[in-house]
């Protein structure tokens, strides 16, 4: 499984000011429920769910926050990078500003786990990692996630 298996260019968004973990995880459950058609508060319900378990920061600045949600019929991802870092309570106490939703249905666990799998692929490459970092448009964002996908796929 593949980054644009699950994430198209209408769920990139750049720059996103969120002030806080809670401000952020509400806004990309908002961005999700218009794309997706669902109540953002089922969404942010089922994050949050997750979240109780123990913190999606991944660890690097990235978080991958994640959820089940029995309204969707198909994985689901968005990624962020935010304005400003924001704490996260990260396992590696460092402050986030990328962060990758995923969600998917309940009955997706295999397919589930691939696509975090892809994620973590993705994130665990200091240089694409980077070049997220340094990207300046949704074009160029989607340019380097693309970029990513062909890399992996070789």
């Amino acid at each position: 499984m593949q980054i644009a298996d699950f994430l198209d260019f209408d769920s990139i968004r750049v720059d996103l000011s969120a002030g806080n973990k809670r401000n952020a995880l509400n806004l990309l459950a908002q961005v999700a429920a218009q794309r997706l058609g669902v109540d953002p508060a089922t969404i942010a319900d089922a994050i949050a769910e997750r979240e109780r378990l123990g913190s999606t920061g991944f660890g690097g600045g990235v978080a991958i926050p994640h959820g089940k949600l029995s309204d969707i019929d198909r994985i689901y991802g968005i990624v962020a990078r935010l304005a400003q870092p924001v704490d996260y309570k990260a396992i590696d106490g460092e402050k986030v500003d990328l962060i990758f939703l995923l969600l998917s249905p309940p009955d997706a666990g295999a397919e589930h786990l691939k696509a975090l799998a892809a994620i973590s692929r993705l994130v665990r490459n200091a240089a694409t990692v980077e070049k997220l970092r340094g990207a300046r448009s949704r074009d160029a964002l989607a340019a380097v996630l693309m970029g990513a996908d062909e890399r992996d796929a070789a």
